[in-house]
């Protein structure tokens, strides 16, 4: 009580003010790098960020061979990590994270029955894969001590698009799960459609809907993201370039526009993320103009519109925003660099920062807090 009275009094202004050392602390975020391991990388990289400053410290490394994409556990005790590999050994591995000292220790693994894992998601309780040469999604539970348990539900996409080379297979290329915690979305991207699964309360096995969501043909859908509102979700479609915006509402997905993010038909979109504000939309292009496409969020209904282009490194397969928005970070898996850029907050424009973290094959970079 004395404190509170003091800081009210103005009598003592270092109480009421968070000590450097606090602010330190919350400025510094761990990140983990996932990348491909046909070069010289190891593995899962981690490194301490300054998400005021934008400098990055390398701090540890654990082997495993082709870790494309991870995910943290909400606590950020735990990362799970696939193994994009295009025969049996595809897995999906479940690793403890020590945040002081940036150190993975590995649990255990599960092989994902499908080829080719490239997506990994969590609800705390189960674990998604997306399995691209496999045409699946895999659903593994959690146990308590953040383990896998065996794959015990696979789920298989199709393959009806037009396109005879990269439509002839199913390829399944994302699986989330919805804001609201009750449905599974995952990209049938040779059909050119989402699927919508219905997670039951006392059932951790998904129950497939008989709704699907078509897309145009010949899109290729990609990734998926919500906004932080959730009442919006934004499609990067690979082969057509386009980003398509839906209005959200108990698992029904309503289309209401589609914008171009690749203007030179490279046919090698990408990834897609909201700034945490969720005021603008940021579209990687690959193959050709590689970079970033930026769009304006319209906060009275969602659409969106061009704000900017930023051309990055060769191939920026995955990239991230921090939590506090001012930076955006591209792995850009060709150029073996990750590129730091500085976000304007008013535009949505990027700025070099030239601050660049070099890692072999880099293609995929997560935060924890």
């Amino acid at each position: 009580m004395k404190t509170l009275l003091y800081c009210m009094l103005g009598l003592s202004v270092t109480a009421c003010t968070p000590s450097k050392t606090e602010n330190k602390a919350s400025d510094e975020l761990s990140m983990l790098v996932g990348t491909y391991t046909n070069g010289t990388s190891k593995g899962i990289y981690t490194f301490r960020f300054n998400q005021e400053t934008g400098a990055a410290t390398p701090l540890s490394v654990v082997e495993l061979p082709n870790p494309s994409y991870l995910t943290p556990s909400e606590d950020g005790k735990f990362v799970y990590a696939v193994s994009e590999m295009n025969d049996s050994t595809a897995a999906l591995s479940a690793l403890a994270f020590d945040k002081e000292t940036g150190s993975l220790r590995l649990l255990n693994t599960q092989p994902t029955l499908g080829a080719d894992p490239c997506y990994v998601a969590t609800n705390g309780k189960e674990v998604l894969t997306a399995n691209y040469s496999g045409g699946t999604m895999s659903v593994f539970g959690l146990r308590k001590d953040g383990t896998l348990a065996p794959v015990d539900t696979l789920f298989m996409g199709s393959a009806t698009g037009p396109d005879t080379v990269r439509q002839i297979v199913p390829h399944i290329h994302c699986a989330l799960f919805s804001p609201d915690g009750k449905y599974i979305f995952a990209t049938d991207f040779s059909a050119d459609r989402l699927l919508r699964f219905v997670l039951h309360p006392k059932d951790i096995v998904p129950h497939l809907s008989a709704e699907t969501i078509d897309i145009k043909a010949d899109s290729g859908p990609r990734h998926l993201t919500f906004s932080p509102d959730g009442k919006y979700a934004y499609l990067i479609t690979e082969l057509s370039g386009k980003v398509i915006a839906f209005r959200y509402d108990d698992g029904k997905l309503e289309q209401m526009q589609t914008i171009t993010a690749d203007t030179v038909a490279a046919r090698g979109s990408a990834d897609i993320h909201l700034s945490p504000d969720g005021k603008y939309l940021y579209a990687s292009n690959r193959l050709q103009e590689d970079g970033i496409a930026i769009f304006a969020v319209n906060p009275e209904n969602g659409t969106l519109a061009k704000a900017g282009y930023q051309k990055t490194g060769i191939h920026p397969r995955h990239f991230n925003i921090t939590p506090n928005g001012k930076y955006l970070l591209a792995a850009c898996r060709d150029s073996n660099i990750i590129q730091v850029y500085e976000r304007d907050a008013t535009t949505g424009l990027l700025k070099d920062t030239h601050q660049d973290i070099e890692v072999d094959k880099p293609v995929c970079v997560q935060f924890i807090q």
